[in-house]
């Protein structure tokens, strides 16, 4: 069976070098000449924990391959993965003509049965619009070839994604043919020996079930994110309110962490999309509209907690940033909280020294030079008036704490993951503002 994946962007090439490494045969497809060169050549043009080796370890078997032409591979291929980007428009719909554009090159140039794949997370109704404008080349033809039209939603996380791909919880596949729903089976069937599902459903359906999920997590982290300025407010401490809810198995402890938002090419862009299809279908989805806006105010509250420590007067003050990205282990600084908090600290005349494993040069591909890039965690900290911690990476998780009392003008850390010790600030004389619990504030010392 021979595989063509259409967008060589995250969930595009996790998946084109998964399938290959099982032993299909696959063939990766891009405009973006430069990307393909790269990857041709071996190189990787994201960064994800694992996939640079399998991708050439592929390319060396000869499974794996890279092309700017569709139509040049078309005629083989039994199996078409569209995998383009679905972007968000003003008013939060997904921008659906990059989707529509491969539906309509697969119109113009198949020559055999195929299943045309909707990997990409699309609206509800897509697969409808995919099949028409097949159907509308075929037309204009005058050719009657079979084809099928399937949507298999992905479920990456990204730092974790060849994990998910390769040992996945579940596979969800929306087909309305037995035909298509055999050859989905197959390509898949390597995927499931240990024993999770693949859930097949209608196309509708498994569109849906994406948006879901997405949704119900972004639901989760905004709704612990609005206990935790609770907890703050009357005395509690989130952390041990998450673990006395996270006990019920009802509820479970995932997705419970409270910070300073979500970020990330899935969670923002999906939550949008869901509330456009509930507008157009007439119905208000409230819950999913706060969700949105909790999050946007979350992202600026380490600049809120500091800008309150000094009293409003921000000018001048060395702020140290630890991590860029908007999670660990990857460098996607799409829609990142620490975009925001640079905007913020920028124009209340800040200077931001920051440091980030592997974020640093996307960092400044968005925002070039307007801030400064350290090459380590002590160098960033040195001669900080305070220190924001935006992403959870784990070299971050044991500071040097000597060095950093020794080296900042004031040590004081705002903690925006939860991630260091109270009773280790106070020992070190630190002051340390957390995510929904009070602040620790060392002995003989004051705000």
């Amino acid at each position: 069976m021979k595989i063509a994946i259409v967008g060589t962007g995250y969930v595009g090439l996790v998946t084109g070098t998964c399938l290959s490494e099982v032993g299909f045969d696959v063939v990766c497809v891009d405009i973006n000449e430069q990307k393909i060169k790269t990857l041709q050549n071996g190189g990787c043009p994201i960064y994800e924990p694992g996939l640079e080796d399998l991708l050439r370890n592929n390319i060396r078997a000869g499974r794996l391959t890279f092309t700017t032409s569709l139509e040049s591979v078309i005629a083989d291929t039994d199996v078409v993965f569209s995998a383009v980007g679905t972007p968000p428009d003003e008013d939060g719909s997904a921008d659906l003509s990059y989707v529509l554009e491969v539906a309509h090159t697969v119109g113009r140039t198949m020559q055999k049965h195929l299943v045309l794949v909707t990997k990409s997370t699309v609206p509800v109704g897509t697969a409808r619009k995919v099949r028409e404008a097949v159907q509308e080349e075929l037309d204009r033809r005058g050719v009657d070839i079979p084809f099928d039209v399937a949507s298999n939603p992905e479920f990456l996380k990204e730092g974790d994604a060849i994990g998910d791909f390769m040992r996945p919880d579940r596979i969800v596949v929306g087909v309305d043919s037995q035909r298509a729903h055999d050859i989905m089976e197959r390509i898949y069937k390597p995927f499931v020996l240990n024993g999770h599902p693949i859930i097949f459903t209608d196309i509708c359906s498994a569109e849906m079930i994406k948006y879901t999920a997405n949704a119900m997590l972004a639901t989760r982290i905004s709704f612990m994110n609005d206990i935790a300025n609770l907890c703050e407010a009357v005395g509690a401490d989130v952390s041990m309110v998450r673990r006395g809810i996270g006990a019920d198995s009802r509820i479970g402890s995932k997705f419970l962490y409270a910070g300073i938002g979500y970020g990330g090419s899935c969670f923002p862009k999906d939550v949008k999309a869901l509330i456009h299809t509930g507008e157009e279908n007439g119905c208000s989805l409230d819950i999913l509209k706060s969700v949105e806006s909790i999050n946007e105010r979350q992202k600026s509250l380490l600049f809120r907690k500091l800008k309150e420590y000094y009293h409003g007067d921000l000018q001048g003050k060395v702020i140290a940033m630890l991590g860029l990205a908007f999670k660990p282990n990857t460098d996607d600084m799409r829609e990142a909280p620490a975009l925001v908090l640079i905007d913020l600290l920028l124009k209340a005349g800040c200077h931001v020294r920051a440091y980030d494993p592997v974020a640093i040069c996307e960092c400044r591909r968005r925002i070039g030079d307007s801030i400064t890039y350290c090459n380590n965690a002590t160098e960033t900290f040195a001669d900080a008036d305070a220190l924001l911690l935006v992403t959870e990476w784990s070299e971050f998780r044991v500071l040097d704490y000597d060095k950093l009392t020794q080296s900042m003008k004031q040590a004081v850390i705002f903690d925006g993951r939860n991630i260091y010790n109270r009773e280790e600030m106070r020992q070190h004389g630190i002051h340390y503002f957390p995510i929904g619990s009070s602040p620790v504030i060392p002995k003989n010392q004051s705000l």
